[in-house]
């Protein structure tokens, strides 16, 4: 007998990757998804590569474990993979402080995000 098989949660030529727990706050993450957005994958891969900014190189391995499920799960084109979505979202924060003049505690706040990336094969193959 046994359970039901889950529905997928993307389409059918669709695959997706999330990340969690990344040390950096969701503001600075989302100029990197931005960054991807809408590209071939090839293009993104070279775009996260070359960045200057610390995540993006958390963000190109969220972004080629997307395309690895996109190949040996779903069985979809590598060449003609577009990066489709690519969201973050707020994960805990850690609270940390300093003490400061006449007896008071500045706060640190220290935030982790997560990041999401959906790649969809798109209409012509290379």
């Amino acid at each position: 007998m046994g359970k039901e098989k889950n529905p997928r949660r993307v389409a059918d030529n669709e695959a997706m990757a999330i990340s969690r727990m990344l040390r950096t706050s969701p503001q600075k993450l989302n100029l990197v998804a931005g960054l991807i957005r809408g590209k071939k994958v090839e293009k993104a891969l070279a775009d996260l590569t070359f960045s200057k900014r610390r995540i993006a190189g958390d963000v190109k391995k969220c972004l080629q474990s997307a395309i690895a499920n996109a190949e040996n799960n779903h069985g979809l084109d590598v060449d003609s993979l577009v990066v489709a979505e690519a969201w973050c979202g707020k994960n805990l924060v850690m609270k940390r402080g300093r003490p400061r003049a006449r007896g008071r505690f500045g706060k640190i706040m220290k935030p982790f995000s997560e990041i999401t990336i959906k790649v969809r094969q798109s209409g012509e193959s290379a």
